[in-house]
């Protein structure tokens, strides 16, 4: 009697506090904590709702939760030790829940949609193009922020993050920076010419990557086609006349594939502060002509910037998980705060592929 009982007795309700705005809510069987939320009216920061692009990432306080997909894909292992998790993916398991969301000082424009023509493309690298899309009208967003590409013939959009510094008075021609993925639906139009004289759905500004206010020292670490938001923010920084020391690490493979050297060197020679640029290779055969650093690019952030008071810098990154992941470690291990560590992690179809 008492199992009759317990397997037709109605489920304990399960709800979800969110601090710093007080809200607390219910969370039906088959929703996830973010779907509640906004189900519920609460301004839970998020995108993707998949669990790739850690916006709606916030650190649980009590109770437990279970995941649709791995959190390990999207956050770092330093993270999830020190109790973040992602809305979008999370099932509360206990009765209360309490979690903790940031509020970003991000005065960014709200997200619309525009129509946009692909009118250039520039070939970079043997994977990397620089794409120049005219819009029907300018749109404003804050250096680092992303926008969705869609083409007629896909289904889903595709984030890609501005190459540009922002204008007051908005962009109506953008560049974004795509790395081919193989089998990628967007980029193997792109990349085989489809998408000449099409019109693309363009929504936007996403992502809450910016440049925090202060003077720190800051730690920029960019990998193939997650130059952008950084070439965006720091040519804003340049721009503004932001005056603190800047280290810049751009991981590549071999010589031939960097870019935009030009374009960061004369960031450099007119930044307010101390600049250094290092490129950094990691498979640059041993017999050629370079005489640079030969690694991973992580590993050089002490050369980079030594003797400086790593608690008091701050690190932005843009690039693949691996590298987020292992730019972490470093910057934690030097003494850097992970509240002070900003990134974008780049995932594409191929990671969004092995998600449970």
């Amino acid at each position: 009697m008492g199992l009759f009982k317990s397997l037709f007795a109605p489920k304990e309700a399960k709800f979800v506090e969110v601090a710093p705005f007080g809200a607390r809510y219910e969370v039906p069987s088959g929703q996830t904590m973010l779907e509640a939320a906004l189900a519920n009216g609460i301004p839970f920061p998020h995108n993707c709702t998949v669990g790739t692009c850690g916006s709606c990432k916030c650190k649980l306080k009590a109770g437990r939760v279970s995941a649709l997909s791995d959190f390990g894909y999207t956050l770092s292992q330093q993270e999830i030790a020190a109790g973040f998790i992602l809305a979008c993916q999370a099932i509360p398991k206990d009765p209360l829940t309490q979690v903790e969301v940031e509020i970003q000082a991000l005065d960014a424009p709200p997200p619309e949609k525009f129509t946009g023509k692909l009118v250039d493309t520039q070939t970079l690298t043997h994977d990397i193009v620089r794409i120049t899309v005219e819009l029907d009208r300018p749109i404003k967003f804050i250096a680092g922020q992303y926008a969705n590409l869609k083409s007629p013939n896909i289904n889903r959009a595709r984030n890609y993050s501005f190459a540009d510094a922002p204008d007051r008075e908005g962009l109506a021609s953008v560049n974004f920076f795509i790395r081919k993925v193989p089998g990628g639906a967007f980029t193997e139009e792109l990349f085989a010419g489809r998408l000449k004289d099409i019109a693309l759905d363009v929504e936007g500004p996403h992502g809450a990557f910016h440049l925090h206010a202060g003077t720190a020292p800051m730690i920029c670490i960019a990998g193939g086609s997650g130059l952008a938001p950084l070439l965006s923010l720091l040519e804003a920084g340049r721009q503004d006349r932001v005056k603190r020391p800047c280290a810049f690490l751009f991981g590549a493979r071999t010589q031939a594939d960097l870019y935009a050297l030009e374009q960061i060197q004369a960031i450099a020679s007119s930044w307010a502060d101390k600049f250094v640029l290092m490129p950094v290779l990691s498979h640059e055969p041993a017999d050629s002509a370079w005489t640079g650093a030969r690694g991973l690019v992580t590993q050089f952030i002490t050369d980079a910037m030594p003797g400086i008071d790593w608690s008091n810098a701050e690190g932005y990154m843009c690039g693949p998980p691996g590298m987020i992941d292992a730019g972490i470690a470093s910057m934690t291990e030097t003494g850097m705060r992970l509240d002070k560590i900003f990134y974008d992690k780049f995932t594409d179809e191929s990671h969004i592929s092995k998600m449970p």
